[in-house]
């Protein structure tokens, strides 16, 4: 009988180091996808703060211009994107209030 539960115990202890262990590497991926965004955002933020408040600033015939592009392309980008995010959550939102009605009557 102590045979047998001692060799429950050490199962036991090898399954809890196995979600242990694959815990861990779960957390390790999630902190470098975090990373990965964050140095995304802060990149973008970087590059849009130069563009939009640095930029006029220069010389127009500067090297640096090239790497840009036009200003007017500042305003529209952002608004494209909210316009496209605005109408991504609408039908998300339209979708689960359909799907969720579908099975109230179910």
């Amino acid at each position: 009988m102590k045979l047998v539960v001692n060799r429950n115990l050490q199962h036991q202890e090898r399954n809890f180091s196995g979600s242990r262990s694959r815990r861990v590497l779960m957390e390790l991926a999630d902190r470098a996808v975090g990373l990965l965004l964050t140095l995304t955002s802060l990149s973008i933020f970087t590059y849009y703060t130069f563009w939009v408040i640095i930029l006029p600033l220069v010389d127009s015939d500067h090297f640096v211009h090239k790497y840009f592009l036009p200003q007017e392309y500042a305003i529209l980008i952002p608004v494209y994107a909210a316009v496209a995010l605005i109408c991504f959550l609408s039908v998300f939102i339209g979708y689960v209030m359909i799907k969720s009605k579908k099975k109230k009557k179910a």
